[in-house]
């Protein structure tokens, strides 16, 4: 996954997540990026601040988990359309670019994490307590507002 700072011609920022570069450009190519404020569709990358690799003794966890999604009470709550829009944008990019492992996450999650299966964007259903194993054996892995997808 690729995180890009991204900014609309009416100057809103805000930041978007990838499988990786080249479907970033396949995206913006096609007109299917969208600003979170306006809507349109006028989107370009912002400039950013490059990162800095760390000698591998200080290499921070690596971030080739995608998030796990969770439940939220955000479905049927008072969340305003924006944040809820932004969420639903936020499942599109993780089903899009992820695989879903389902209730096999925590698993593969480590066997990515020790290189016994390839690198990739994944995602799916932990517990707690796998949450927690996860964070022990060094796996970066964040719990995301999973909503309803919009409706067409």
């Amino acid at each position: 996954m690729i995180c890009y700072r991204l900014v609309c011609v009416h100057e809103h920022s805000f930041e978007g997540w990838y499988k990786d570069s080249a479907t970033f450009a396949r995206l913006q190519e096609n007109g299917l990026l969208s600003c979170p404020d306006c809507g349109t569709s006028d989107v370009k990358q912002a400039l950013m601040a490059p990162a800095i690799a760390k000698g591998r003794s200080a290499q921070a966890p690596t971030k080739e988990v995608a998030p796990a999604p969770q439940e939220t009470p955000t479905q049927g709550s008072n969340v305003p359309d924006k944040v809820m829009v932004a969420f639903q944008k936020m499942r599109q990019a993780v089903e899009q670019n992820c695989e879903n492992m389902g209730d096999r996450f925590a698993t593969e999650a480590v066997r990515i994490h020790h290189g016994e299966a390839p690198k990739r964007g994944i995602y799916g259903n932990a517990t707690e307590r796998e949450r927690t194993m996860l964070r022990e054996e060094g796996v970066d892995v964040v719990a995301v507002p999973w909503v309803k997808r919009p409706e067409s």
